[in-house]
């Protein structure tokens, strides 16, 4: 009688399906990643001449306004915006933003740690009146970004911050800023803000109205120039202590 034929033993293997589905969404992340940059970088190149229609803050708002999600209400916002040169703004206004939001923009290259120690010890003594951002980091989160405080925000914000510094430079950076950031709810701009809140272009805003209305940005949609008189008057020290 024939001896049984030997049994072959099954060696088991794992698929290695899940090796090769992280690889597949580590592709998938590395793409979108690539394309959100791309597209900020060329956005930027374009933003050196052509002026934003709208930003990301601005379409933020609007959403908000339509799900209840707090001031304005759909049925009250309005949206006031009007881009104008950086030759309409008085010197008057455009200095007391300076001051008030980034004393030291002429001098950093989009960030300013020295400011972000002095606001963190503001903070610790309950005397904090602004941020540590500076006008170059303001202006990439209202373009592209949301008001949301999160360190993701934060960090993908820090990272757009040197190109925008390269690609668009010092002038079309306050230009831009000063004409997209929020004074109000569905107050964008320094026309607007002006028209809004003084009833006069920009071109004509006095030092004590520019003073007061630098004075309303750390919370546009609550605060009010007419309340804003201490804070108003140390933003117009400051311009004086630099030569203003």
């Amino acid at each position: 009688m024939p001896a049984p034929a030997a049994r072959t033993k099954k060696i088991s293997r794992k698929p290695a399906r899940p090796k090769r589905r992280w690889r597949y969404l580590l592709f998938v992340l590395c793409g979108f990643v690539f394309a959100f940059y791309a597209t900020v970088v060329f956005t930027l190149v374009i933003l050196r001449w052509v002026n934003p229609p709208t930003t990301a803050v601005q379409i933020e708002r609007r959403i908000q306004s339509w799900s209840g999600g707090g001031p304005p209400t759909q049925s009250s916002y309005r949206k006031r915006y009007a881009f104008v040169p950086l030759n309409q703004i008085s010197s008057n206004f455009q200095h007391a933003v300076v001051a008030a939001e980034d004393a030291r923009f002429y001098q950093h290259h989009g960030f300013d740690w020295r400011q972000v120690e002095i606001a963190a010890t503001e903070d610790i003594q309950g005397k904090r009146f602004r941020g540590g951002s500076t006008i170059d980091q303001q202006l990439v989160k209202n373009l592209f970004l949301t008001t949301s405080r999160s360190f993701v925000r934060k960090g993908v914000e820090a990272t757009i911050v040197p190109f925008a510094e390269m690609i668009l430079g010092k002038k079309r950076i306050l230009e831009l800023y000063l004409n997209v950031v929020e004074w109000g709810p569905g107050v964008y701009g320094a026309q607007a803000a002006a028209e809004f809140h003084y009833r006069v272009p920009a071109a004509r805003v006095t030092r004590d109205q520019g003073a007061r209305l630098a004075a309303l940005l750390p919370a546009p949609r609550r605060r009010k120039p007419a309340a804003m008189s201490a804070y108003a008057a140390r933003i117009e020290e400051r311009m004086r202590q630099m030569g203003w």
